[in-house]
């Protein structure tokens, strides 16, 4: 516990960033509310428009409070036409950068379906699947895979002739991302909702790619420790169909960087869509958390997206500081957000153009911080 309080570095990024970042401040603001709050925000500028504007992707100053904060919340980069002279995307820096300065190994995507959440399938929302039977959790590699930086291009004549990635799969990137996973499982006690078995579900193509054969060597190596969780298997694209087909039967997944990219956001179609998708970025000492969709340029200033997402992440990072820290008080903050998020989803009162409905970014997060002021503390 931080009796000085927990200082965290934001980052609204571009396009509807800094609009469902807005909302997301509110909403701690609503918790912070009657007493001095266990935590302090400082926003501070970066991403593809920054770098439009100014050459640079942040300052100095938002990098050094990145590397120092106890947390880091950012909204969403990339803005059309912001490319670094490399070609890499201009803002890259606010969260691949982030990933691989702080070391971030564990990118981990909470699945959950709550009552009152459509789906849209087809072009329709429908009932598609049963809130009770989506309750998951992805942990994806973060730090190597097709990710690292060892690729490049043959030109020759002034033309492209070879474009290669390599794919970098090694035994400390695979077993600390194994055991995280492995920890969650023991963690998440309820275990699966088809049975309550506390199963943990290794994703790769370990029956083509040696560097899938060696994640699943290291996912049984580190399996041997942990004889309570129960080890389960699946090729990356039979697990495709079967996480559609069948979300009841898995509670914590594992996969490679590139497999977990993929499979983590199909995943969020079980649970709404990208607009109710969080991610945290966990390492050792640092972690980041982010609404997972992208900037939607083209919905900019609009004030329609929608913001649970970034409300999702901001209760997700509440329950890592407060387990990192032994600080119950944030814990019971996360409790509290997560049931007015579940009150007011439940209650249809929130939903915006993705759910079908009317409301705006604003008035979504307006209903949310009135849940938590009338909820009980």
């Amino acid at each position: 516990m931080k009796d000085a309080g927990y200082e965290v570095a934001v980052f609204a990024g571009d396009g509807t960033g800094p609009e469902v970042i807005r909302e997301g401040l509110r909403v701690l603001e609503a918790l912070g509310e009657g007493g001095p709050s266990p935590w302090h925000c400082t926003e501070y500028p970066g991403g593809g428009e920054y770098y439009l504007r100014t050459g640079r992707e942040w300052e100095p100053a938002g990098e050094a409070a990145a590397h120092s904060a106890d947390a880091i919340l950012v909204g969403a980069v990339g803005w059309p036409g912001a490319t670094l002279p490399n070609g890499d995307l201009a803002g890259r820096a606010l969260v691949l950068g982030l990933r691989e300065g702080l070391d971030l190994y564990a990118n981990v995507r909470p699945c959950k379906l709550y009552p009152g959440v459509r789906h849209r399938i087809s072009g329709e929302y429908r009932e598609v699947w049963a809130p009770k039977n989506v309750d998951l959790v992805i942990v994806r590699e973060n730090t190597e895979d097709l990710y690292t930086p060892t690729r490049g291009r043959l030109r020759r004549g002034g033309e492209t002739e070879v474009a290669i990635d390599t794919r970098i799969i090694t035994r400390k990137g695979s077993e600390r991302v194994v055991r995280h996973a492995f920890e969650l499982a023991r963690a998440r006690a309820r275990g699966a909702p088809e049975d309550g078995v506390r199963r943990l579900t290794c994703v790769d193509k370990s029956n083509v790619m040696e560097g899938c054969r060696f994640f699943r060597e290291t996912f049984d190596r580190v399996g041997a420790e942990y004889p309570e969780i129960e080890r389960d298997y699946a090729y990356v694209d039979a697990f495709a169909q079967w996480l559609v087909r069948n979300p009841e039967h898995y509670n914590v997944v594992v996969a490679t960087n590139m497999m977990g990219d993929i499979i983590t956001d199909l995943a969020a179609v079980l649970q709404g869509g990208m607009g109710f998708a969080s991610g945290g970025n966990i390492g050792t000492d640092h972690a980041m958390f982010e609404p997972v969709h992208g900037s939607a340029p083209k919905y900019a200033g609009k004030n329609q997206v929608n913001p649970f997402a970034t409300f999702f992440a901001i209760e997700q990072m509440l329950r890592w500081l407060g387990g990192h820290h032994a600080d119950a008080r944030l814990v019971r903050q996360a409790d509290r957000l997560e049931g007015a998020l579940a009150r007011v989803l439940a209650a249809g009162q929130a939903r915006t153009y993705d759910q079908g409905g009317t409301l705006t970014t604003q008035e979504a997060g307006a209903c949310v911080s009135a849940a938590i002021r009338s909820g009980s503390r």
